[in-house]
């Protein structure tokens, strides 16, 4: 096998398990809301993360040279501090499903945002995929009955914020962090953040008063826990680690793949399954995989039908 089909097979099972955590991630999110409210729920997620990371951090401040370290407060502060603040504040206001869609625009962000200021090389079919994938989330959503009632365009905007931040902390990582590893990225970013959110935790939240008082704290905190160590610190490793191994843009395709993963989680709770969700999935798909697409690709597509044309003429 050859070593770029290695690589895509990779980057390809990355993708398929960030997209079946991150989508999984919903449910624990919601058990975690029972016990704390939204700041307790994405500062307590950050602070976990960070204690589970610490070690890694600590092994390996050593060795990142002082010319990667603003870029990587960056990418912690940009891709992992503002974003939970954001959804925790929008989500008291909109369904997570409009929260689905609107945070489906992180790769036109980033696609943009790469090409304006990252040097990012673009083709004209990874635009097409990312318009795809785009249309394809948007109406997979719509269908499984998005509502939109009582919409409120100022907590909508933070969603967008969120997914701009998402799109420039991707293309931080791929610009400016290539020779470091992913778990290097991942454990300094969160050891530079997890300082401050944990102040914000200890002294400005009920955290400590929920927990001593409240019986089912406890089981909240178990669900916050796992979606920390699982969902974000080894999820972000893998997604740092995808991120460069293929393109910004395809990493970031990840948030049009999570509504299925979220619509399957539906079906096994009763909820209903229409046909029309296929479609939608295979635009999705078929987007992704232009995203993915490389102009090499293209080539050696063009040329095997040049050969199978000569052969037939012989």
């Amino acid at each position: 096998m050859l070593k770029g089909t290695k690589t895509k097979i990779k980057a390809w099972a990355i993708l398929i398990a960030l997209v079946l955590t991150w989508g999984s991630s919903f449910i624990l999110i919601k058990r975690g809301l029972e016990s704390f409210s939204m700041d307790e729920v994405g500062a307590l997620r950050i602070v976990i993360t960070f204690i589970f990371l610490l070690p890694m951090a600590v092994s390996r401040i050593a060795r990142v040279q002082k010319r990667y370290w603003l870029f990587l407060a960056l990418v912690g502060v940009i891709g992992s501090a503002i974003p939970p603040f954001l959804f925790a504040k929008a989500q008291t206001g909109i369904s997570s499903y409009l929260a689905g869609v609107l945070n489906s625009v992180t790769p036109l962000f980033t696609l943009v945002l790469g090409g304006l200021f990252f040097k990012l090389n673009i083709r004209w079919f990874h635009t097409l995929g990312v318009f795809t994938g785009l249309v394809g989330a948007v109406g997979l959503i719509i269908a499984t009955g998005v509502n939109i009632a009582g919409f409120n365009p100022c907590l909508a905007l933070l969603i967008i914020i969120a997914a701009f931040c998402y799109a420039i902390n991707v293309n931080l990582v791929k610009r400016y962090l290539k020779e470091i590893d992913a778990i290097t990225i991942t454990a300094f970013s969160f050891f530079i953040i997890g300082f401050p959110i944990t102040i914000y935790l200890l002294f400005f939240t009920d955290f400590f008063h929920q927990v001593t008082h409240e019986p089912e704290a406890l089981k909240g905190l178990g669900y916050i826990t796992i979606l920390a160590v699982l969902g974000t610190g080894v999820a972000l490793i893998a997604f740092n680690n995808l991120i460069k191994i293929s393109s910004p843009v395809f990493a970031a395709s990840v948030t049009y793949m999570i509504p299925i993963v979220a619509i399957f989680w539906g079906i096994i709770d009763g909820e209903p399954f229409e046909w029309v969700y296929l479609l939608w999935m295979g635009l999705i798909l078929g987007g992704v995989f232009l995203v993915n697409k490389t102009r090499k690709e293209k080539r050696m597509a063009k040329g095997k039908k040049i050969v199978l044309r000569q052969k037939s003429k012989i």
